[in-house]
């Protein structure tokens, strides 16, 4: 195996560029793939929670094979033995779970229109599961299920043994759906099924058209008492029904190998527009075209990043993890006649002009998601950003959670740093600078009405007392308050760079807010009771309550721009690396009793074997990187490739987890390159440990960074030497402005640490009290 995972003939200097390949030389980066990781999950524990997406970068549709129930979020989970359709999905998170979501499955026999009925025995042996393709053997009906993605529209591929019986299941799910027969070929339909966060007038149209004329068709809108031959088979159009739940079955008479294809596409505007989506995105093309071009597609979004003197094992998490970080948010935005982006409002139920997407939690994404698409995929976020705009205008509101509209999950304004870093990085459209900048003040003040997690829960007890008090009947409340203060900062940078002293001035101010509830007699971040008493008893292990899917030990770090604040606080940067080191000391000791049982999240740190460390999780994500701050970069370093080594890998039970929308591959895709942002919305990344000898970022700007490290591996972890342009670099921060103009960084590595570099005050990254 050659040890490079793959070759670049041509820069990559735009997002639409195209990138040559030599295939017989160098692997494609869609090869190192798997999109299986994370699927060996379950409620109790979590190995990503992931389902294996087949789907192109950002796209509005995903396709997954379903092993699951109807309704269930586990869509679909590697230690099951059965399947039971190809679901259009777009859910990003169990936990959320999906909505606009119907179904696929070719039969063998007679019936098989139920889930149970048609569902079918697999192997992972003959299983095949690609970002652009999957590829299964359905034992029970002795039939290959092939399908490949376009952004709003696939194509699926059935090859059927010799049989009359021969049959494709369209399951439009139940709560609400119809299916129509609109010839001898096409089927359409819509479907209703969601898990909150859409209008009442939502419906996901499909239309579905075959290559091979029906033979017969059945027809229910009650799967669950259909029987065989109870209903007359038709072949013939404008048959259709409606209601709760609407299933069809299309028949075939085929010979063993005849393949019959179907082209599916979708909308969330109207039947009309579902039918543009097939046309546009497939016109003609055969299977084998749109499977070369999604491939193609992902090689150009991955090929941003070139990856050499890794291991085999280490290129395939790492484009694993770049995979994941590419899919959310999604497009919820479609191409009209006219051929400009318009999309339905999952927010008040219009058809509207403009971008939106959607799918993402901003509590999970801020952190490291979005500043990588701010720094590899500008021009996506761009977008984003546009959609956000949009948001805002049709509901008054930025998103926190959205899956499509707004969702009640965690807590947090962290809408402020993902809207903050992209206007900050010159990435977010002029024309919405001054709207998002309105929106992020405007949800400093208030709360939506009937989703408690977007907005401000609490605002008035922050903007008062600078705190939200333990005892106000506010949960995770010393989360909210750290959130808030790093929120705060964020607006703040915004208004310098517009010239709104007092706002910055007024919001500088509140970013302070985190010193109220630091506890000196704990060192650690502590709920406060409205009358200023700290809250009792008080145990450092105990989960949720104040904060959110943690405990004391995890958030207290949450000070993403003053690091520096909270050392002080702590009695200097030496007592802050003992805090800190304490963390992987302690052992994995919880108290659940606000729960009442033990999430998963604190099973997952237990069984990582590092402490109180909870990678497994957001809140903690950032930790490893802070001993950059106090003069002790080697311990970053450390635990870093411990993290990288330990934690992931591209397997099935590939993350330690949650892998929440990208984020959680985001911390690994930036850590393997050396870097980290630490806080979004400076322009600053802290410095890690580089994981390969060698790797270069293709910039849209058509300027590449280039990131050389030729002694590594697994024995040398330690930064000896840093040198930017040729230039030693004693810092162990590198600065957006650096990395944009292209750069060359140069790491020597080396097997004990380096104790003299970066341990000066002025080597650290940012921290609002030294810097300002």
């Amino acid at each position: 195996m050659k040890k490079y995972a793959f070759i670049v003939l041509a820069a990559l200097a735009a997002a639409c560029g195209h990138v040559p390949y030599d295939t017989g030389t160098a692997i494609r980066p869609s090869e190192y793939v798997s999109t299986l990781v994370g699927t060996q999950s379950d409620y109790v524990l979590s190995t990503g929670n992931t389902y294996p997406a087949v789907a192109l970068p950002w796209g509005m549709n995903f396709w997954t094979p379903q092993t699951g129930p109807m309704g269930d979020g586990w869509v679909y989970t590697y230690g099951a033995h059965t399947i039971r359709g190809f679901k259009q999905t777009h859910q990003p998170s169990p936990w959320i779970n999906d909505y606009g979501q119907f179904s696929l499955m070719p039969v063998r026999g007679r019936d098989k229109l139920g889930e149970e009925s048609r569902q079918s025995w697999f192997s992972h042996q003959s299983e095949t599961a690609k970002p652009y393709y999957y590829s299964v053997y359905l034992a029970d009906h002795d039939i290959v299920a092939e399908m490949t993605p376009t952004e709003r529209a696939a194509v699926m591929r059935f090859t059927f043994p010799e049989s009359t019986e021969s049959g494709v299941v369209i399951d439009a799910f139940d709560l609400g759906s119809r299916v129509e027969i609109v010839d001898a070929q096409t089927v359409a339909g819509y479907t209703t099924r969601n898990s909150g966060g859409v209008p009442e007038n939502f419906r996901n149209w499909f239309v579905i058209r075959f290559d091979k004329p029906f033979a017969a068709v059945e027809l229910t809108d009650a799967p669950a008492s259909y029987e065989a031959g109870s209903r007359e088979l038709y072949p013939e159009g404008g048959k259709a029904v409606e209601g709760d739940h609407a299933v069809a079955k299309v028949h075939f008479s085929t010979v063993r190998g005849e393949q019959v294809t179907a082209r599916v596409a979708s909308s969330f505007i109207s039947a009309e527009q579902a039918l543009r989506n097939l046309e546009t995105e497939l016109g003609t093309d055969d299977f084998e075209t749109v499977k070369a071009r999604a491939q193609e597609r992902w090689d150009e979004v991955l090929g941003r990043i070139e990856v050499t003197g890794g291991t085999t094992d280490q290129y395939r998490t790492f484009y694993s993890c770049l995979y994941r970080s590419t899919l959310f948010p999604r497009k919820f935005y479609e191409i009209d006649a006219a051929g400009k982006p318009v999309h339905y409002s999952p927010y008040n139920g219009e058809v509207l002009p403009g971008y939106m997407y959607t799918d993402t939690g901003f509590w999970d994404t801020f952190r490291s998601l979005f500043p990588l698409l701010n720094l590899v995929y500008p021009s996506v976020n761009a977008e984003i950003q546009a959609g956000l705009a949009n948001a805002y205008r049709e509901s008054g509101f930025l998103p926190e959670w959205a899956s499509p509209g707004h969702r009640g999950c965690m807590v947090g304004n962290n809408s402020a740093s993902v809207v903050a870093d992209a206007i900050l990085k010159g990435v977010t459209p002029e024309e919405d600078v001054a709207t998002l900048y309105g929106a992020m003040l405007a949800g400093r003040d208030k709360v939506h009405p009937t989703v408690s997690s977007t907005g401000r829960l609490g605002h008035e007890y922050y903007n008062t007392l600078g705190y939200v008090p333990y005892d106000a009947g506010i949960d995770e409340n010393v989360a909210r308050t750290l959130e808030y203060a790093y929120d705060d900062w964020c607006i703040a940078q915004v208004a310098k760079k517009l010239g709104r002293t007092e706002d910055a001035e007024r919001l500088e101010k509140a970013s302070q807010n985190y010193k109220n509830l630091f506890d000196p007699e704990t060192k650690l971040m502590r709920g406060r009771n409205a009358d200023g008493t700290f809250q009792s008893p008080f145990s450092p292990y105990k989960w949720g309550d104040a904060y959110t899917e943690g405990n004391a030990w995890h958030y207290t770090w949450s000070v993403f721009h003053d690091v520096e604040g909270l050392a002080e606080l702590m009695g200097g940067g030496k007592e802050f690396s003992k805090m800190l080191d304490s963390v992987f000391v302690v052992p994995p000791i919880y108290d659940d009793s606000y729960y009442g049982v033990r999430i998963h999240e604190i099973t997952e740190m237990q069984v990582a074997n590092m402490g109180n460390y909870a990678h497994g999780n957001q809140p903690a994500q950032h930790m490893i990187y802070l001993y950059d701050y106090v003069g002790q970069p080697w311990k970053a370093q450390y635990w870093v490739r411990e993290v990288m080594d330990r934690l992931y890998s591209a397997k099935p039970d590939g993350y330690c987890g949650d892998e929440d929308n990208g984020q959680t591959s985001a911390w690994y895709v930036f850590s393997a390159l050396g870097f980290y942002p630490v806080c979004p919305a400076s322009d600053e990344y802290a410095v890690g440990s580089p994981l390969f000898k060698k790797a270069l970022i293709h910039l849209e700007n058509g300027e590449t960074v280039e990131i050389e490290a030729p002694g590594n591996g697994p024995e040398n972890r330690y930064v000896g030497k840093m040198t930017l342009d040729g230039k030693t670099l004693e810092r162990t921060f590198l600065k957006y402005g650096e990395l944009l103009n292209g750069a060359k960084i140069a790491f020597e590595m080396r097997p004990e640490p380096n104790d003299s570099r970066g341990t000066k005050a002025e080597d650290a990254p940012y921290s609002m009290s030294d810097r300002e």
